[in-house]
């Protein structure tokens, strides 16, 4: 064990030693003076290596805290000067690095806008000379110093643009990010010779996609009201953002091989979904008026060997329009923005939507989306699968796919099949119900659907009227209504008899018992002729297999005795319709669509009343109920 003393000891000739060994390292230039004077072997020369490279890290430690103490006592007047020596003479060049370090998140906002205008004033009359990307380096160009100085302005120039795009998706001062967004797009107007410069476009809206920033932010809302409203800016946001969707789709079918990536990667892969959203859905389409044809690139959506960068845009001249530049024909442009629209929009609902997401696009697909794409029918696929879903998910996708079936001719053979299983209670308390019985009247306004068919919907919707809001049934009365108009074929549904009762004797397996007990046919005779028996399938999802053509729609008169006077009104309507000689004209279903007990109650105090009906009361009642309306129960007060 050693002593404190003799420690310290050693210490101290330890520190003696190293402190002659570098004075004999600098005195001594000859290998062989520093062995002798080292005392060591002739293979230590790589002692020698491992000292001169702790000596140049410590001198490049050395450097660097200069160098950030400097930059800390830089002032605004500093950073002044050096911008304005950068801009005076070319031998003032080493000054772009150090105002390069003062453009991050991190640093105060006056310091990032002084480096950001000297860079930009600097940047700018050189982009032309610096060309679209980093020259490739060979053995001619190695040997020219101006070509290896341009490179690496090209360099520095990708770095300064980084840096403005990191200072854009940060959470620094609003107004900073928004002279960084402007600065940015200025690069992207100019920076490829006039054209626009997609590359910058992309890394920006890449950053924008990938970011934190919440829908609401003001880089968003600069986009999409500054700079959305030329032509050229949105065509490559539709390129960008179908990269960026097929780019996700690609981390997607990585994720599903390894489950640990999949679960650190769904939360960001769910904000940049909902971003590139927020995009598609902001993005005006194209328009016909002189507002929508402004570009914001000087020779408008060119690449930079002066052709269109996906096909070929053919430009008309005018003799008033030279000056200005090149003009996109009207017809060229509209089609080429459909098909980069088409695109973008196809690339993004190939992803895993998240469920917020699934139905406002299922919600606006038919109205902000379809009637702008080129080829309607290629979200066949993605409506017939949402349709088959179930639930408020198809009767959301109900809307786009009877367009595709209507205007666009896609066959749908199980479409009705489909229809007839929504048809559940849920549906008249669901929020999107109005659209959907507007729907459910119009796929049901055809003649020449067939008798079986018009009977099953007839039969359904007069049984949910029996156990749905008051609202619901006023729905459903409207509905059967005009399908009894329009199909004569099934008025036998209201005149059958038979059906005025209905047993708990419903189901198939009724049927096979009543076959099997008499197998010559009196079984199906006994079917026929027992009184009370409704032979309609309620649980059947076939409209073939319900058996409601031997049914009857004694519903309808069970509803003259509903508790709400709207409803028993109604049908009483219904049925001087039914007995008119003359055919009455249809509903509109679109009055009943959004009603609820509200709108009834309300219907009812603004209705005039000629007679009032009056009860008297022998004795004043003590409750709403008597016992003897329910045998068996006992109300407690």
């Amino acid at each position: 064990m050693l002593t404190r003393r003799s420690r310290v000891s050693l210490v101290s000739t330890f520190v003696r030693r190293r402190r002659r060994t570098s004075l004999a390292i600098h005195q001594v230039t000859n290998r062989e003076q520093a062995e002798t004077c080292l005392q060591i072997p002739r293979f230590s020369a790589v002692t020698m290596a491992s000292v001169k490279r702790a000596a140049m890290a410590s001198n490049s430690q050395t450097r660097k805290k200069k160098q950030k103490n400097k930059k800390e006592n830089m002032s605004l007047s500093d950073l002044r000067v050096l911008g304005d020596q950068l801009l005076v003479s070319r031998q003032n060049i080493n000054n772009l690095p150090i105002l390069l370090e003062f453009i991050g998140p991190n640093f105060p906002p006056q310091y990032v806008l002084e480096s950001l205008l000297s860079l930009q004033a600097f940047f700018t009359p050189l982009l032309s000379e610096l060309g679209s990307s980093p020259l490739s380096k060979c053995a001619d160009t190695d040997s020219d110093p101006e070509v290896i100085y341009r490179t690496w302005l090209r360099s520095k120039f990708d770095e300064f643009m980084e840096s403005l795009i990191s200072v854009a998706v940060s959470q620094s001062d609003d107004a900073l990010r928004e002279v960084v967004l402007d600065s940015v797009m200025d690069f992207v107007k100019v920076g490829n010779r006039g054209r626009f410069h997609s590359a910058i476009y992309h890394k920006l809206l890449c950053a924008v996609v990938h970011s934190v920033l919440s829908v609401d932010d003001i880089i968003l809302d600069l986009l999409v009201t500054k700079y959305f409203v030329y032509i050229d800016a949105r065509y490559f946001t539709y390129i960008s953002l179908e990269k960026l969707s097929r780019t996700l789709e690609g981390k997607a079918n990585d994720s599903n091989q390894d489950a640990c990536d999949n679960s650190q990667s769904c939360p960001s892969k769910g904000l940049s979904i909902r971003m590139i959203y927020h995009f598609l859905s902001k993005v005006p389409p194209f328009g016909d008026s002189d507002e929508n044809t402004k570009m914001w690139s000087l020779l408008g959506m060119f690449n930079n060997n002066g052709k269109d960068e996906h096909t070929d845009i053919e430009y008309e001249h005018s003799n008033s329009e030279k000056s200005k530049g090149k003009v996109p024909s009207a017809i060229k442009l509209e089609k080429k923005m459909k098909l980069k629209f088409s695109k973008a929009w196809i690339s993004f609902l190939k992803l895993e939507l998240p469920l917020d997401v699934y139905k406002e696009v299922l919600a606006t697909l038919h109205q902000a989306v379809i009637p702008f794409l080129s080829n309607p029918t290629l979200l066949c696929d993605f409506l017939t699968l949402s349709y088959d879903i179930g639930g408020v998910i198809s009767v959301m996708a109900l809307s786009s796919l009877y367009i595709l079936m209507t205007k666009h001719g896609l066959e749908y053979p199980n479409f009705y099949n489909k229809l007839y299983g929504l048809l559940e209670p849920s549906i008249f308390m669901a929020k999107h119900r109005a659209k959907f019985f507007q729907l459910l009247d119009s796929c049901l306004k055809s003649s020449l659907l067939p008798a079986y068919l018009a009977a099953s919907f007839c039969k359904k919707l007069s049984r949910l009227a029996l156990f749905i809001p008051p609202s619901g049934a006023l729905v459903v009365i409207a509905l059967v209504h005009n399908l009894l108009q329009r199909h004569p074929s099934i008025y036998f549904l209201v005149q059958q008899e038979g059906g005025n009762a209905i047993t708990s004797g419903t189901s198939t397996e009724e049927d096979v018992s009543l076959k099997s007990t008499n197998p010559h046919g009196a079984g199906n005779d006994l079917l026929q002729e027992k009184p009370g028996m409704d032979h309609f399938r309620y649980e059947e999802s076939d409209p073939r297999s319900t058996n409601a053509m031997r049914s009857s729609l004694w519903e309808l008169d069970t509803l003259r005795h509903h508790y709400c006077p709207a409803v028993s009104r109604f049908v009483l309507s219904l049925e001087n319709d039914l007995s008119s000689k003359s055919r009455a004209a249809e509903i509109g279903v679109n009055d009943f669509c959004s009603g609820s007990y509200a709108t009834i109650f309300h219907d009812e105090i603004r209705r005039r009343v000629k007679q009032v009906p009056l009860a008297f009361y022998n004795t004043t009642p003590t409750s709403l109920f008597s016992k003897c309306d329910f045998a068996g129960w006992e109300f407690q007060t």
